[in-house]
């Protein structure tokens, strides 16, 4: 994870899902799933996060819409953009009801990549309030080790390594992965 900014709230949102999403739950106070009219938004908030997904902070361009908080903790935040942020679809279904770590919340250098393994691993650097989330995390959340994303950087990794992909590159689609190449550079 990587310190995101809050998206601006795109100018018709409010009219197009915000509004309307609120009617819908008046009528549905008992749904099951909310109707999806933030869809048409993904764009915006996939744009406001480099396109990379607030959890792997790699490059996601198939990404959902992640509620934040869910619909079945909260569902009055569902039509909330503050709420919104962009995910891989896998991981936004991994997170069920769990707390994870809001990425705007994250601060810089809070988490880093290990060479060779490509493990994720929590520094020092996260405040004390944020660490038990953390630890929780690292339990069920598949953003440390799940081969599913050791895959995937490691993808990244070997295009960087058979200089298919530049540094710059590297630190525009995998940032953590390119952090993790300067610092085993800086110790030659």
């Amino acid at each position: 994870m990587i310190p995101v900014r809050p998206v601006p709230e795109p100018a018709n949102f409010d009219q197009a899902a915000r509004k309307p999403g609120q009617a819908w739950l008046a009528s549905h106070p008992h749904a099951e799933r909310p109707h999806d009219y933030w869809s048409p938004f993904r764009a915006d908030l996939a744009t406001g996060f480099a396109d990379r997904c607030g959890y792997s902070a790699m490059i996601e361009l198939s990404g959902t819409v992640d509620h934040y908080v869910s619909y079945r903790i909260d569902p009055a935040q569902a039509y909330e953009w503050s709420n919104y942020r962009y995910a891989a679809q896998w991981l936004n279904s991994s997170k069920k009801k769990q707390e994870v770590l809001d990425p705007y919340l994250v601060g810089p250098d809070w988490f880093e990549i290990q060479l060779p393994s490509l493990q994720l691993i929590a520094t020092h650097r996260i405040p004390l309030p944020f660490r038990p989330i953390v630890e929780r995390m690292k339990q069920s959340f598949p953003i440390f080790h799940d081969e599913r994303i050791i895959r995937q950087r490691r993808q990244w990794y070997r295009m960087y390594q058979d200089g298919k992909l530049t540094l710059d590159g590297l630190r525009e689609a995998a940032p953590l992965i390119a952090a993790a190449v300067e610092k085993q550079q800086a110790r030659r």
